[in-house]
């Protein structure tokens, strides 16, 4: 920890100190694990199969490394050396992470906006395109012109109208863990936020189930064309953020059990409801946008 003496009396908005970490191997680590994956993946989707040898290889560094990371960043934090300024620091970091996933969604989200309101209309109105494309209409759902495959588009008003209310009853849960933290009230504390976790697994067993289901009985898959595309890259997206999610919000609830957090202290609790409620809010995007409209 780096210590910068001050030789006036600090004001009640400075500090003599601010905690610089040593020197590490995480970060470099964490570049190297994603590198694997990610070559693993091109020689994946180029049918060569050892090339999950290279994802599954980073997969388990990038594990190891967040695993090692965070306990430093926990043992730092529970040892006293991050005070007012860290917190602004971790505060402004949460919020350009959330922000980046934002325009994460705002990228595929357009990718749905252009395909139904654009590209679909246009290729169906094009008065040569129908020499090549005979019957093709401007009707959403599509898979797009020249698909031959019979399928069903996702309703709403199954699985995803539950996975709707499984979603948004979390994000309640975790707003009532959040205030008997403030409360200083542990034993309801751990009891809400395990019933968000709770909620969290259960949205995802739902949403494997819907997968299945498309997959099986509606032939509705990532070869569907524009429609599976984009349906399976939002909602699969979505459920990888609440996978991660999921395990954060347990870690911090076994962090809960050991005694971690104070009612004014507790960022790292606060970090992971921001990301919670991202969540909720990018659900309800796609229930109306993919699901219902």
């Amino acid at each position: 920890m780096a210590h910068g003496a001050s030789t006036h009396t600090a004001s009640p908005t400075q500090r003599g100190h601010y905690a610089v970490p040593q020197p590490m191997a995480w970060p470099i680590m964490g570049s190297a694990s994603l590198f694997m994956m990610a070559l693993g993946a091109v020689f994946v989707f180029n049918g060569m199969k050892p090339g999950w040898v290279s994802i599954a290889a980073g997969f388990m560094l990038l594990l190891y490394m967040m695993v090692r990371w965070f306990g430093d960043v926990i043992r730092e934090s529970e040892g006293g050396k991050y005070s007012r300024w860290e917190d602004v620091s971790f505060r402004w970091g949460m919020s350009f992470f959330i922000f980046s996933e934002v325009m994460f969604f705002a990228a595929f989200f357009g990718a749905l906006f252009w395909a139904r309101v654009y590209s679909v209309p246009d290729l169906a109105q094009i008065e040569s395109n129908a020499l090549v494309w005979p019957g093709f209409t401007a009707q959403w759902p599509s898979a797009g012109p020249n698909f031959a495959e019979e399928f069903t588009p996702m309703g709403a008003w199954g699985l995803p109208a539950v996975n709707t209310i499984l979603l948004l009853s979390s994000g309640v849960t975790v707003t009532f863990a959040h205030w008997n933290l403030i409360a200083n009230n542990r034993g309801k504390l751990l009891v809400w936020l395990g019933a968000t976790v709770a909620l969290g697994v259960a949205f995802l067993v739902c949403q494997a189930i819907e997968y299945m289901h498309a997959f099986h009985e509606l032939n509705l898959t990532l070869h569907t064309g524009v429609y599976g595309s984009t349906f399976f890259m939002l909602t699969g997206f979505h459920g990888f953020h609440v996978t991660i999610g999921a395990i954060m919000l347990t870690v911090i609830w076994f962090r809960c059990l050991k005694g971690h957090f104070t009612p004014d202290h507790h960022f790292a609790f606060e970090g992971v409801a921001w990301y919670w409620h991202f969540v909720d809010v990018v659900w309800l995007g796609l229930f109306i946008f993919v699901y219902w409209l």
